[in-house]
């Protein structure tokens, strides 16, 4: 399924039905097909929408326009196109600041904010020569198994997982590919932060080499009036492949403390 966004498809994988729904949202590199293996686990029937950010997956990749506001720009749409009333934003890393900016202008609808391995709200604390390393990671796809052993992962994929990562890395746009580390990332909506006002959950690793447990609780959590954290023993950044049942478990439990109106990570 696509959805129009100013001139822009957007690939959606929609599965199931239900209340709050959930809108799914991938890491710089990823697909919506980073989720099915934590989608597959949830404890409980949902429905569930996995978008292919613009310039990934099967989604258009324009030449431009890859600011944040870009990004939630077609989040926004998308939600508003499929009539969702009640909806949980649930983003990876890059997805994790499309959607902390986007909770921030306070939606209709949003009833809760699942950020996995999210990148800070905060500009990307790198050199520039680091950064510019990282607009050659997607190249070949021997850059991409050396991002996935040096720097993504701390416990190993499964043959697929791995297939699928080379993939969804090699098939992105050209611009999408260097917008992120390049300017995208260092987007600063820190002071946003505070606006952001339903139930929080983060979700770390413990063995993130790319947004470490303890640049989430400075320059993230603190921020954030009603987060709470979660951190994944041995886990790495690519957390919804590699510990993809705990994810389900947890983003569960996120959903009923919900129902329940009670927040407990």
């Amino acid at each position: 399924m696509k959805a129009l966004c100013r001139n822009v498809h957007i690939h959606i994988e929609e599965r199931g039905e239900g209340a709050p729904s959930l809108v799914f949202l991938h890491y710089w590199g990823g697909s919506s097909r980073t989720w099915n293996y934590v989608i597959a686990a949830l404890p409980f029937a949902c429905h569930t929408l996995a978008l292919d950010l613009r310039g990934w997956g099967a989604s258009d990749a324009p030449d431009e326009g890859y600011a944040l506001a870009d990004f939630a720009g077609d989040v926004q749409r998308v939600i508003t196109e499929r009539g969702l009333s009640t909806y949980v934003l649930i983003g990876h890393s890059m997805g994790g600041k499309i959607a902390q900016f986007l909770a921030s202008r306070r939606p209709a609808g949003l009833a809760g904010l699942v950020l996995v391995a999210p990148s800070p709200p905060t500009p990307l604390g790198l050199p520039a020569t680091i950064r510019e390393d990282m607009e050659s990671a997607y190249r070949s796809t021997a850059s991409v198994e050396a991002t996935i052993d040096q720097v993504l992962t701390a416990k190993p994929l499964t043959k697929e997982q791995r297939k699928q990562v080379i993939e969804d890395s090699l098939r992105g746009g050209a611009a999408a590919k260097i917008a992120w580390p390049r300017y995208t990332s260092q987007e600063d909506i820190s002071e946003e932060m505070s606006a952001i006002t339903v139930p929080t959950l983060v979700i770390a690793g413990e063995l993130d080499r790319v947004d470490s447990v303890s640049t989430l609780e400075t320059e993230l959590l603190m921020r954030i009036p009603h987060a709470d954290m979660h951190v994944l023993p041995g886990t790495g950044h690519l957390s919804p492949l590699e510990s993809p049942r705990d994810i389900a478990e947890l983003i569960g439990t996120f959903l009923s403390s919900l129902a329940q109106g009670v927040h407990k990570a």
